[in-house]
Parts: structure tokens; C-alpha cells; sequence
């Protein structure tokens, strides 16, 4: 289990509070690394899936104001798209209200106010625990489609750990920060296609020997031989079913 000096969280407030600038002051006496974020979508993208936490504030006036809703939403798919751990604070009864009219709420692990830092603190590292138990290996998926890659995700997601990032640049950053056993690799992807990214992972000491899959879209000789030339762990074909890209990532992992 990672140490709260090596646990990094985001804390985000849709809307300006005092509340939240109060939780991060808290949290880094606690010795957690914090960074505190408003309601910038590109932001909170860049951090997605690259830290063990976000918290996210749910002031009582959220859901009378529009923008603020609209940026809830954006907020959870972020969160769904990348497998984000995300706990929610607020009050009480605001937070059934807002959970009736934001259904998917519930799925978050929720902090009530007030705030008991030292009961907050114990949830965090439960949380962080529990993400590391059990010896599962963890997979990333590296895919531009992000419907795509939730499929993805829904298949392993009880077998392994999963992350997504959706381009090549955003796995490598990923990658030099997390420990990864395998990475599911979409083949044609824009700008930094997976060749590119393959060749990018196996000039960085740390991550070269990590096994790489091809996902890719098309399976004619030619192109599966194009695809092997480059020395990945295998392929597999976006058309597949479930069991065998569970079969598949079982056999790489065995062999690595």
C-alpha cells in the first residue's frame, strides 16, 4: 500500500467554497500530496485516472444553477470513461436531493458534513487499500473511442485493475508514474498511433518489458503481419468476445 506521502489527490469545487480550501488544508496536514482544482474540464481531464483520488465538493447550491450541473456531468464521465476513484462530500440531505435528480451519484463513495478529518482520513486509505488488494494485476487501455474502451474495461474490469487514457501521449505520462502489467493497445489511433506509442514505451527504461496487445480493426494477413513485425506481446481483434481477450491477456501475462 502507497504511503500518504506517495498518495496524490485532486480536490474539486464546481462552485468557490471555503469548504474545500478547508478539506486541503486538512488533508495535506495529513501528509497527502493535494492539488486543488475548480471547475476547469481540461484540467480535471489531465488529471483523470493519474492520481489515486479525487474529492469532489457538493455544495448545496449545485443543482440551482445550470452550468454548474453541466459541469457535474462532464465531471462523472471523466470519472466513468477513466475509472477514477472519487469520493463526495456534502451535506446530508443535499446529498440525496442531488442524487435523485443525478442518478449515478450513488455509485461514489460518499463523506458526510461535517467533516471528522481523522474519520476521512481513515476512508482514503481504506479506499487506497482496497484498490491494491487481492494481487490483481493491472491492465491500461490505450484507445482514442472511449465507448470503446468502457466495453473494454466491463469485460477485465472484475479480473484486473484497469485504467484508460485515450491517446498516446496520455499513456505515457501514465506510465512513468504508475506501475502497469499489461498494456491493451488500440493500433490505429490519430496523431500518436500505436506503433508510435509502442516505440515510444520501449525507449524508457522503466516500461519497456511492460507486455503490450495490439487492439486492432483489421485482420488480414497483411495487416497482422504489419502489426507483429513490431514485436508486440500479440494482438487481438476489436471484433472479439469477452473470453478470449480474457484468455489472451491470461496467456501474455503467464508468459511475462
Amino acid at each position: 500500500m502507497k504511503g500518504r506521502e506517495e498518495t496524490r489527490i485532486v480536490v474539486i469545487e464546481i462552485q468557490q467554497s471555503v469548504v474545500v480550501r478547508g478539506i486541503k488544508n486538512k488533508l495535506q496536514e495529513l501528509r497527502y500530496q493535494v492539488t486543488e482544482l475548480g471547475a476547469n474540464i481540461r484540467e480535471i481531464g489531465r488529471y483523470a485516472g493519474k492520481v489515486e483520488l479525487f474529492v469532489l465538493y457538493l455544495s448545496d447550491t449545485i443543482t440551482g444553477d445550470i452550468d454548474s450541473m453541466t459541469i457535474l456531468q462532464q465531471i462523472l464521465e471523466e470519472v466513468d470513461v477513466t475509472g477514477q476513484q472519487m469520493i463526495l462530500i456534502g451535506e446530508k440531505d443535499y446529498m440525496n436531493e442531488i442524487t435523485k435528480k443525478v442518478p449515478t451519484l450513488k455509485d461514489f463513495d460518499k463523506f458526510l458534513l461535517p467533516i471528522d478529518m481523522s474519520k476521512l482520513g481513515s476512508m482514503i486509505d481504506q479506499l487506497i487499500e482496497d484498490e491494491g488488494e487481492g494481487g490483481r494485476k493491472r491492465v491500461l487501455i490505450v484507445d482514442d473511442d472511449p465507448a470503446y474502451a468502457k466495453v473494454v474495461r466491463g469485460w477485465i474490469g472484475d479480473a484486473y485493475q484497469t485504467n484508460i487514457v485515450l491517446n498516446g501521449t496520455q499513456a505515457i505520462t501514465f506510465l512513468v508514474k504508475n506501475k502497469v502489467d499489461l498494456i491493451l493497445l488500440d493500433y490505429e489511433m490519430p496523431i500518436v498511433d500505436g506503433p508510435k506509442v509502442l516505440e515510444m514505451i520501449r525507449s524508457e527504461d522503466g516500461i519497456k518489458d511492460i507486455p503490450v496487445v495490439f487492439l486492432t480493426g483489421i485482420g488480414t494477413k497483411e495487416s497482422v503481419e504489419r502489426v507483429m513485425s513490431l514485436g508486440p506481446a500479440g494482438y487481438i481483434l476489436k471484433t472479439t468476445t469477452r473470453e478470449n481477450l480474457l484468455a489472451k491477456i491470461k496467456s501474455v501475462l503467464a508468459h511475462h
